[in-house]
């Protein structure tokens, strides 16, 4: 596994990112080819550690943000590993297509069996208009739908997504623009 760390109003010493290594590496079992893992620790002003982990492998991520308040940093890495490791197993069947045969192990304890969804149940579909406009202007219109995410055109003409995320702020995904008329 490939690591990139990156620090966020924290220097951190060698002995925390070997940590890190160490404990997500543990997850390299579950790919078939190399996954590269993004790794980004921070500290927020009431002394809470954050790490936030991406791992790529092929076309699919995974991603887990945890946080320590006792300001233990190694906490948090524990904690992402953790949740990364159970997305996984959450998924196995539907995921097997694309990470090792012999990885996801049938036979684990009960402690570290977790139940599989049986399908993903589309509830509801709606179909959208998809409007050019600003990444402010669709900001501001999800903000009075309510909703936690917008569909956009942008000004270039891309397909882009607006979010709330869950430490607060905004988020914008643009797509690569190819498969756009």
């Amino acid at each position: 596994m490939k690591f990139t760390f990156t620090c966020k109003k924290v220097s951190l010493n060698d002995s925390i990112k070997a940590y890190a290594e160490k404990k997500i590496s543990k997850l390299d079992r579950y790919f078939r080819d190399e996954a590269n893992a993004l790794v980004t620790f921070s500290v927020e002003k009431d002394h809470r550690c954050v790490v936030e982990v991406t791992i790529r492998s092929g076309g699919t991520l995974f991603r887990a943000q945890e946080e320590s308040r006792d300001g233990d940093m190694r906490g948090a890495i524990d904690a992402a590993a953790s949740t990364i490791d159970r997305q996984i197993r959450k998924n196995k069947t539907r995921l097997a297509k694309r990470l090792r045969q012999d990885a996801l192990v049938s036979d684990l304890p009960a402690e570290f069996e977790v139940s599989e969804e049986k399908e993903f149940n589309v509830v509801r579909t709606k179909h959208v208009a998809v409007k050019p406009m600003s990444t402010e202007e669709a900001i501001m219109q999800m903000n009075l739908l309510g909703h936690d995410f917008f569909v956009f055109r942008n000004m270039e003409d891309i397909i882009s997504i607006v979010y709330s995320r869950k430490n607060g702020g905004y988020g914008l995904i643009e797509t690569d623009g190819l498969e756009n008329g």
